[in-house]
């Protein structure tokens, strides 16, 4: 081999090891950008402090309430079973009935979980501001919801999840509908139980969850000019289509959020989106398929409780709730439920279960408003 063909190799070499550097550096440039960003201990104690006391009760009362709805989660497993065919087997773990504050700390606790954004090792040398500021306003988020929650399954804590119930807002939901506590307070827990049924039937939802939260963290090396320049297309787009009315991934800050997203972090949104929208769509569906057998005035509850839904609120309730992304949330039900409504009506609930086999059996975008495009696709 001559001397000049030697060099070519080394050249050679020299190049792909440098493409490698490059392509690490590039890989090193994604970072998480949840990770350190939120003391979620400080956003605790914030939301604990910042949120409202509940109703004036008896300790009768709030004893008898927490009793009852201890009692209730475990009645909801059986017809919860039966309704979704699903979890059949599995053990019934005891639900936790919490207070505003047990709820703050609880959703702190999972968050961090779910994000991976703890304080500990690396993050640690970021400076003891690191995630105080947003600990801060995370907490004034917590203490706002913390009156909103009427209970809430909590799949990334423990080998089974935590299942939260919050006794207060119950109790003041129940007396502002007028309606059974015995009756209302086992209907919130069907609600809570079905999302209990759906993940532990189906474990990958965890991982699905986290891995797409994971994307949506990442942070590229973009610039803001293609930030920038995204957001400015959106909202031209949006004006030339006059698409206000659409569906909530695409206005209100949720879409605003999108517009400012690269393509891998905004699938990442719209995959987390759709997935809410069909958990919460059917556990809506399973509230209400039980019947009267179960909870005698469920027909009452649910018209009560769809009209609390949509009272309009003052303003600055009305941007607060924008802002946390709560007006998307109601949405996902209401989505979500007629979805579920119709291929349960069209396949039944046997062939429905599909919807849990793998990411792939999930819901597209463009199927959660044509349930028969699904159908299709999935069931053939």
């Amino acid at each position: 081999m001559s001397v000049t063909e030697n060099k070519t190799t080394e050249n050679k070499t020299e190049t792909a090891e440098d493409a490698d550097a490059e392509s690490d550096t590039a890989t090193e440039k994604k970072t998480n950008s949840f990770a350190g960003a939120v003391d979620w201990e400080l956003a605790a104690k914030t939301g604990v402090r910042l949120s409202p006391r509940g109703p004036k009760v008896s300790r009768y009362t709030a004893e008898a309430a927490v009793t009852e709805l201890s009692e209730a989660s475990i009645r909801a497993e059986g017809p919860v079973r039966e309704v979704t065919r699903l979890a059949d087997g599995l053990p019934i773990p005891a639900a936790q009935v919490v207070d505003r504050a047990g709820w703050v700390r609880a959703a702190a606790y999972s968050m961090e979980q779910m994000t991976g954004t703890g304080l500990g090792g690396d993050d640690a040398d970021k400076g003891l501001l690191a995630g105080k500021p947003a600990g801060v306003q995370a907490g004034a988020m917590l203490a706002f919801l913390s009156s909103a929650i009427l209970g809430q399954y909590d799949p990334f804590t423990g080998p089974d999840g935590t299942l939260l119930l919050v006794a207060p807002n119950i109790v003041m939901v129940e007396r502002a509908l007028k309606v059974s506590p015995t009756d209302f307070r086992l209907w919130v827990c069907l609600h809570e139980v079905t999302h209990r049924v759906q993940f532990s039937s189906s474990p990958w939802l965890t991982d699905y969850m986290q891995q797409s939260v994971a994307v949506l963290g990442e942070v590229g090396d973009e610039s803001v000019s293609e930030l920038v320049g995204r957001l400015g297309e959106a909202l031209r787009e949006r004006k030339r289509a006059n698409n206000g009315d659409g569906p909530a991934e695409q206005r209100g800050v949720v879409g605003l959020l999108r517009a400012t997203q690269a393509p891998p972090q905004r699938e990442a949104l719209d995959r987390l989106l759709m997935l809410g929208t069909l958990l919460e769509g059917h556990a809506d569906h399973v509230m209400d398929a039980v019947g009267p057998a179960v909870v005698p005035s469920v027909e009452q509850i649910r018209r009560a409780f769809d009209n609390r839904r949509k009272r309009s609120a003052n303003p600055v309730q009305r941007l607060i709730r924008a802002l946390l992304g709560m007006d998307a949330k109601m949405e996902q039900y209401v989505r979500g439920k007629k979805f579920v409504d119709a291929v349960v009506g069209q396949v039944g609930m046997d062939q429905f279960n599909a919807i849990w086999t793998g990411p792939d059996t999930l819901p597209l975008t463009t199927e959660i408003e044509a349930p028969d495009k699904w159908i299709a696709r999935v069931l053939g």
